[in-house]
């Protein structure tokens, strides 16, 4: 977190000169040294989020391929001449335990187009498609299975 800091401080000032440096390792640290007091922020978490990195990136790039096909599969059952769309709510559960992991799946089903989330009661999801196509992988995709890997 604390590189974070420094690296949001170089982007901020647009040059490294030896006294931005300086003063923003200062301000960097009084910052990371305020989460850790304060928001529950330890080294001992950022090393354990450091060895998620890549899982991390797999979800973002994941996301993004998703968001992708969606749009594509979207375009499609719009513009098709003879196939209209036909909405389904669609209910189901999920093997996921924290309450984050959940919100990060409930969100994600959210940002690909054609499908929203409307409601998540516990690891009951209830989910709003565009197309009943669109339902198909809700229950068991590529970003849950990666969700399950940052959980553990």
């Amino acid at each position: 977190m604390f590189v974070a800091f420094l690296l949001i401080w170089f982007v901020f000032n647009e040059k490294v000169t030896l006294e931005i440096l300086l003063f923003g390792i200062g301000v960097s640290a009084a910052v990371y040294a305020f989460c850790c007091f304060f928001m529950g922020f330890s080294f001992r978490k950022d090393l354990r989020l450091m060895r998620k990195l890549g899982l991390i990136l797999a979800y973002a790039a994941t996301l993004l391929w998703e968001i992708i096909c969606s749009n594509i599969a979207v375009l499609k059952v719009l513009f098709h001449p003879r196939k209209k769309p036909h909405p389904v709510i669609v209910s189901f559960r999920t093997t996921l335990k924290t309450p984050i992991a959940r919100v990060l799946l409930a969100n994600s089903i959210t940002l690909t187009p054609g499908t929203i989330t409307v409601t998540l009661e516990e690891d009951v999801y209830r989910i709003h498609c565009l197309d009943e196509s669109f339902a198909d992988g809700l229950g068991g995709g590529r970003i849950l299975r990666i969700l399950e890997r940052l959980e553990a």
